[in-house]
């Protein structure tokens, strides 16, 4: 019996490097936020203790260099510590995901050296936990159409206006935020919790994303420093490409949901029997963990050579698009057909799969929704943009 969900022994193509990350990344999880998730989620509460213990162990910051504190670690090392993440919860990669894609990226990528020596640190150890600001509560999908904006008042900019389902705003110490100039120029600004006139409301009853927290960011003439926005890159091409850095890590994160799935449902088949036999027995139950394996590779497969692309800077925005869409649309038809295997168990909180599921409703539509995806793909094979 084959019980390894590497099917295609993608183990040969890893570094040692890489399989010690993996390894230890691993070891944490399971000894500090396995214990405990399920109680953080059926409470929809975020345990802010792992945010330090997160930093300790390099989850923040992997691929940005060391001299500003970063793990100084290749994409592939990136990806393999968002899968691992999220084989526990989508939530807890979600809070690892903003802070290394959407708040470190940019202001190594972005920013200048002031900004770096005095923010990257502090992410990348925990001590201080970033946001991005960029849905607003009516521009999703269409980020061009922002309406916060900023006016030039000498020493300062007055930044008006709110944006939306943001992750860890309530409880960020800064949030990238992005707002349009008098010219309709998009920039980024680093604005700090304590800023007067900044506020960020939880939003509360999710259904999804429990272990994490959300919120918005409110900016009712709010004064920042001029020397708070970035000064290297202006114009919607900056926030996608953060966007592109978070749904590459996506790819990978989603790997682990759908093989927590398989595992749980594997598992289960093999100890659950009915008609004098274990339901693993069965021609259904069979087709059905053999799709999930089968899609689970292809799915590695896709991330590995992602990576590969990424580490060698020729990952295109598409690339990355097709490997977030295909890899979330895996996962949460895994996760579907997990929980037909384990009938009634597979709603309780005693096996993981409907966290997962949940979870999984957020992050097809998040960092660009499954359509939008679809889309970007479109255009990339025919040249014509379907949704301008």
């Amino acid at each position: 019996m084959n019980q390894t969900t590497d099917f295609y022994d993608i183990d040969a193509f890893l570094s040692e490097e890489q399989k010690l990350i993996r390894a230890s990344i691993r070891d944490f999880v399971s000894k500090e936020i396995e214990p405990t998730i399920e109680k953080q989620a059926q409470a929809s509460v975020f345990n802010v203790d792992w945010v330090k213990k997160m930093g300790e162990m390099g989850i923040f910051g992997p691929t940005i260099p060391q001299i500003y504190g970063g793990g100084g670690l290749d994409y592939i090392s990136y990806g393999i510590i968002m899968q691992e993440l999220e084989h526990c919860d989508s939530g807890i990669r979600s809070v690892a995901s903003v802070q290394n894609s959407l708040v470190m990226y940019p202001i190594y990528t972005f920013g200048d050296e002031i900004q770096r020596n005095k923010y990257l640190p502090k992410l990348a150890s925990g001590a201080f936990l970033g946001c991005f600001g960029l849905t607003e509560p009516n521009h999703g999908s269409d980020p061009n159409s922002m309406i916060t904006h900023f006016e030039d008042k000498g020493d300062y900019v007055l930044l008006n206006g709110s944006k939306m389902w943001i992750s860890n705003s309530p409880i960020a110490d800064i949030a990238v935020v992005w707002a349009k100039d008098e010219q309709k120029r998009i920039h980024g600004l680093i604005i700090e919790k304590g800023m007067e006139g900044f506020s960020a409301p939880e939003i509360k009853n999710k259904w999804s994303l429990r272990t994490s927290i959300t919120g918005e960011l409110v900016f009712e003439n709010v004064k920042v420093p001029k020397a708070n926005i970035l000064p290297n890159k202006s114009g919607l091409g900056a926030p996608l490409m953060c966007l592109d850095s978070a749904r590459y890590g996506i790819s990978w994160g989603a790997i682990g949901t759908a093989i927590a799935c398989y595992e749980t449902a594997r598992d289960y088949s093999l100890q659950r029997h009915q008609f004098g036999k274990p339901i693993a027995a069965f021609q259904l139950t069979q087709k059905k963990l053999a799709e999930m394996l089968t899609e689970i590779t292809k799915a590695q497969l896709l991330a590995w050579r992602l990576g590969m692309l990424m580490n060698e800077k020729k990952a295109t925005s598409a690339q990355i698009s097709m490997a977030k869409r295909n890899n979330v649309a895996m996962a949460i038809q895994i996760a579907r057909e997990a929980r037909q295997i384990l009938g009634g168990m597979g709603i309780v909180g005693d096996f993981p799969i409907m966290r997962h599921l949940m979870n999984l409703e957020s992050v097809i539509t998040y960092e660009g929704t499954h359509d939008i995806h679809l889309l970007i793909l479109g255009k990339e094979i025919t040249g014509i943009q379907a949704f301008s």
